[in-house]
């Protein structure tokens, strides 16, 4: 199971998600978030990551001309879609593109057969925020055949890793604000014990 660690604002915590073997970091680029970073903030905090580890922009509403300038400017791997973009925007985005959709029914689901060009990221609706509202959404909900090819998050913890990586078993998962010590600051004790939960889930396994 892949992690990826969004909401990124400083070389520091990076260092620190990397370290303990994050597979992807998140710049967010919506500059309503809390955790909003400048293109050019990220481009000096990825150049200065392994080239291992995959960066990724998170984007809301953008257009694909400035998806793909960003993505020059910042070295992105991939690219993430929080908004409400059309499928169409995919073939027109010069990186790997993972979707997102904020799930509040069942219903819902049944948007994902438009975006069978991407990755999918399942997470928790909310009316005020695009994405890092902490909380999680009816796990229950997800089809069963679609469990082990998505990258889910909202409210992902220390507290619920163990459910999540038994029971759902996803491909992926993106956690932000639960290793926060303030909006765009990690706590590192936080990061390490999610961490420590997680290699021993994955000894157990």
């Amino acid at each position: 199971m892949r992690v990826k660690i969004c909401g990124i604002t400083n070389i520091e915590d990076a260092r620190l998600c990397q370290s303990y073997g994050a597979d992807a970091l998140g710049f967010i680029f919506h500059r309503k978030s809390p955790r909003y970073i400048p293109i050019s903030r990220a481009a000096a905090i990825s150049a200065e990551l392994s080239v291992f580890i995959s960066k990724i922009g998170v984007f809301v509403n953008e257009s694909p001309e400035f998806i793909n300038e960003a993505v020059k400017k910042a070295g992105l791997t991939a690219v993430q879609l929080h908004g409400d973009e059309p499928p169409d925007i995919i073939g027109r985005i010069d990186r790997p593109v993972i979707k997102t959709f904020r799930i509040k029914s069942a219903s819902d689901f049944s948007k994902l057969q438009l975006f069978e060009k991407s990755a999918i990221l399942l997470d928790s609706y909310s009316d005020q925020v695009y994405g890092g509202s902490g909380s999680a959404f009816n796990w229950d909900l997800i089809p069963a055949p679609l469990r082990s090819r998505i990258i889910l998050a909202g409210g992902i913890s220390s507290e619920n890793i163990e459910k999540i990586y038994m029971e759902i078993k996803p491909a992926g998962v993106d956690l932000s604000s639960s290793l926060e010590m303030s909006p765009g600051r990690k706590d590192p004790q936080k990061v390490k014990a999610f961490f420590l939960t997680l290699q021993r889930l994955t000894k157990l396994s």
